[in-house]
């Protein structure tokens, strides 16, 4: 019997795309990163002439036999999940101390090795690559754009899309994983759980640390799940994670967990803003919780369109105000403000006052700490209590804050009358 034939998933063009093209043709070395699944074999393959696929064990003896053949062949040479081989990574680094032309090596990597790897300092540089953003998935077509916000230009906003909350709900589930993009329901979910059981079963495994009992890291990604879009504490996310122990394991017992989904890219925080400014000294320093993809979140807890919808408890202890479904929205608009921010070649930070009493979901650093703030909100348009902390931050930066915007499930792009320009999720591009 003939086996079907699994439909070919069509390259989907890439806001990174353009940073490798500023890039390659000056530099001699470039190594994408991110979770397993976001792309970046498909974005390397493209502008490869020959490749190593360095998960494969018959690749890697052949490496091991003869290294040299590693930076031989016509270029550019890919080392596809150089990690498995992390010897590769001085070979291409001495090749290029040794003079490598510009465009010669691609290395892509699906986690960070254990132990000191050589650093690539000034001779290999970084792109992180992450899932599809909004932009990246057509959702339609983009009237702002987060460099334009950058720039200072007080650009006019304008612009009209279609869609609605359950679009976005739609698209938190569907997940930005490239490969994903031609199945759905039963299949979609599915290929979800196979991928957070790799994680569990190979991927552990494969980073030196087998897992005795995986029912407890399980539980500890339903509550770093739980925990998206909140600064939860350790003691917080531990105690969702173990409700049912009555003697709470360490930090250090459970430290290695967190390390390894971070080194797997599975983990993805966003870092606290903590400017020098004299007038910003008391903000607080906790990373805020988010997974790689929302749909891995929704996935670990059991959680679909209607649930979302309905606001159904998810059965996990979270320290959050509002429903699951915001906290998954805001994962939504940070996944892909990052990928705008890295084109722009800005930082997102996220900003929270020591008490708590003002907070900024998106802190966008540009060049010279002049900055964008960004408000996400579930909700067609602001309420005047949701543009509090913008408006106090703008009168704390002045000049540095280059922009301030709230984020929506609407459908209209304007600019208010105090200057915050309102843009639904689906009209904010590169």
């Amino acid at each position: 019997m003939e086996k079907p034939r699994q439909r070919a998933v069509p390259y989907q063009a890439r806001v990174v795309d353009s940073e490798i093209d500023d890039l390659f043709g000056d530099l001699p070395a470039l190594v994408f990163q991110g979770a397993k699944g976001v792309g970046k074999t498909a974005t390397a393959e493209r502008r490869a002439r020959t490749t190593w696929r360095l998960d494969l064990e018959e690749q890697r003896e052949l490496a091991r036999a003869d290294p040299a053949r590693l930076i031989e062949g016509e270029r550019p040479i890919l080392l596809d999940e150089w990690q498995h081989l992390p010897e590769s990574w001085d070979r291409v680094r001495r090749a290029v101390d040794d003079g490598a032309p510009s465009g010669s090596f691609l290395l892509t990597g699906s986690a960070l090795p254990e132990g000191p790897t050589h650093s690539g300092a000034g001779r290999i540089v970084t792109l992180r690559m992450r899932p599809l953003s909004l932009f990246e998935r057509r959702v339609a077509a983009p009237t702002v754009s987060l460099a334009a916000l950058l720039s200072g230009s007080h650009q006019r906003i304008s612009g009209r899309c279609d869609c609605t909350l359950r679009t976005y709900v739609d698209l938190i589930l569907a997940s930005g994983f490239p490969g994903l993009r031609t199945v759905s329901g039963r299949a979609l979910r599915a290929q979800l759980d196979s991928y957070l059981d790799r994680i569990v079963d190979r991927d552990f495994p494969e980073q030196g640390h087998p897992v005795r009992r995986p029912e407890i890291l399980r539980r500890w990604l339903r509550a770093y799940a739980a925990a998206s879009s909140t600064t939860a504490s350790y003691e917080k996310i531990r105690d969702a994670a173990t409700s049912d122990q009555r003697e709470k394991p360490s930090r250090t017992g459970v430290q290695p967990y967190r390390d390894i989904l971070e080194r797997l890219w599975i983990l993805d925080p966003v870092p606290a803003w903590l400017p020098t400014m004299a007038h910003l000294r008391r903000l607080a320093a906790p990373p805020k919780h988010q997974l790689v993809d929302p749909a891995l979140a929704a996935r670990l807890l059991d959680q679909d369109a209607d649930t979302l919808l309905k606001g159904t408890p998810i059965g996990v202890a979270s320290a959050r105000d509002g429903t699951f479904l915001g906290a998954l929205f805001e994962s939504l608009v940070v996944l892909s403000v990052r990928a705008y921010a890295q084109a722009a070649e800005a930082a997102v930070r996220h900003l929270r006052t020591i008490a708590g009493e003002q907070e900024v979901d998106i802190i966008v650093e540009g060049r010279g700490g002049r900055v964008v703030a960004i408000e996400v909100k579930l909700a067609s348009s602001p309420a005047p209590s949701d543009l509090r902390s913008l408006l106090w931050l703008k009168e704390k930066l002045g000049e540095k804050l280059l922009d301030a915007v709230v984020i929506t499930t609407g459908r209209e792009a304007y600019r208010r009358e105090d200057g915050i320009a309102v843009v639904p999720a689906a009209l904010l591009g590169p």
